[in-house]
């Protein structure tokens, strides 16, 4: 998009973003009109934004990661990049999760909360439950049984494991043979980022109905039991930002600054529709022109959507702490190492819509053995604190091609001429 279009479309989003707020009040004054303007109308505007982006994530992502690997042609410089991608996000959600923890321990968002008297559980509920997750389980659950159903089903993590599979095997074909296929997948890219534009069209409407029923289904009284823990989530998105990511695009050379004005329109949707994968295809395009080649974007932006959300391992490190200091429990530095070893398996995978960190969080308490029951405390304002946490995973998302690229020694200047031609020249070795 130019400068003009992006600049109009954060003016629409802020329209809609206001007058959910003011619809939101009126209607919360109103309890017997509520209902009704929420079910009819302001719910199914949101809802339908939400499965519109939720309907081009799949063969987006399965599009873009096999044209990514396909189109590099050198499977070692494939496996090379890969690795460096993957040690990446696991070194940058760790530290999110040893971030969230350190910040929990300080402000202590949920001490004295006594939240335990109301939804006090047995613990032994849970350990007997037969739930808990193991790595040889999430492992082998990442492999499909049928590929159709998981795409029917919206599994990433599948979708990705068969995509890279997929662009692997397309890769090792002769050229003759595999630059047909390459050049429908690249159509079908191509023609999903068109798709995503249109949808686009329709987002300050879905952002208008997402606000209008947070404000009005929440009021100002119902949060201020936890409204500690809204403000917490805020200052650790902050600051993690600020110094974690903010470090790291110092030592990859990127102006930090320059790229929060470069991806402003991105950042401002998924904080307002809570939902990452609706500025993918604009993070790809826009990261490219910001001087990472192709490949590596359409590669390791998709792969970040489950392996790089910042916010998300940041919020299931303060989530989880707040839950054990609401119900009392407390927790040694021995458990909050554990802690950190479990989030950072249960943090992956997560899909870029709202809603999936409850999965994350459920997940790491019952492997925790905390109570699962803690999650119903926060259930109610999370929404509050997921805007932040998904523009978080998304300035991740948007780092993260950048910085690869420079290990890779191809990031060029933003807006200049690519390193490399097309998708399909090979990497150097």
């Amino acid at each position: 998009m130019t400068a003009s279009k992006s600049t109009s479309l954060v003016t629409r989003i802020m329209i809609g973003l206001a007058a959910g707020i003011i619809v939101g009040i009126l209607l919360n004054q109103f309890p017997e009109q509520k209902t009704w303007f929420i079910d009819n109308l302001l719910q199914p505007a949101g809802d339908l934004f939400i499965k519109l982006m939720k309907m081009i994530v799949v063969p987006l992502v399965f599009a873009c990661m096999t044209v990514g690997i396909a189109g590099m042609g050198n499977p070692a410089a494939l496996g090379r990049v890969g690795v460096k991608t993957f040690v990446y996000f696991f070194t940058i959600t760790s530290i999110a999760i040893v971030f969230g923890l350190i910040v929990g321990n300080v402000i202590e968002p949920g001490a004295g909360a006594e939240f335990a008297s109301t939804l006090r559980t047995p613990v032994t509920g849970l350990t007997g439950n037969g739930t808990t997750q193991n790595l040889g389980q999430t492992l082998l659950a990442i492999v499909p049984d049928n590929i159709v159903l998981a795409m029917s089903q919206g599994k990433l993590l599948s979708v990705l494991f068969f995509a890279i599979l997929f662009g692997c095997a397309l890769s090792l074909l002769p050229e003759q043979r595999k630059a047909p296929l390459i050049s429908v997948m690249q159509g079908v890219s191509d023609t999903m980022f068109k798709v995503t534009q249109l949808v686009m069209h329709y987002s300050p409407i879905g952002i208008f109905g997402l606000i209008a029923v947070t404000v009005a289904s929440f009021g100002l009284s119902a949060l201020l039991p936890l409204a500690k823990l809204i403000g917490t989530t805020y200052i650790a998105v902050l600051l993690f930002a600020l110094c974690v990511l903010g470090a790291v695009a110092r030592l990859a050379g990127v102006g930090f600054f320059h790229l929060l004005r470069e991806i402003r329109s991105e950042l401002l949707l998924a904080y307002c529709s809570a939902a990452s994968a609706t500025v993918m295809p604009q993070l790809i395009e826009k990261m490219e022109r910001y001087g990472a080649p192709r490949p590596i974007t359409s590669m390791v932006i998709p792969l970040g959507y489950s392996f790089n959300l910042d916010g998300a391992s940041l919020f299931a490190a303060l989530g989880t702490l707040f839950i054990a200091q609401a119900y009392g429990i407390d927790l040694s530095l021995a458990d909050q190492g554990m802690l950190v070893l479990i989030m950072v398996l249960t943090s992956k995978g997560a899909a870029g819509v709202p809603g999936f960190m409850f999965i994350i969080l459920t997940a790491t308490l019952t492997t925790a053995g905390l109570p699962v029951e803690g999650v119903a405390i926060i259930a109610g304002v999370y929404r509050l604190m997921d805007m932040p946490v998904t523009a978080l995973n998304v300035l991740g998302n948007a780092l993260a091609p950048l910085v690869i690229a420079r290990w890779e020694g191809q990031l060029t200047a933003p807006d200049s001429t690519p390193a490399i031609k097309p998708a399909d020249a090979p990497f150097n070795a």
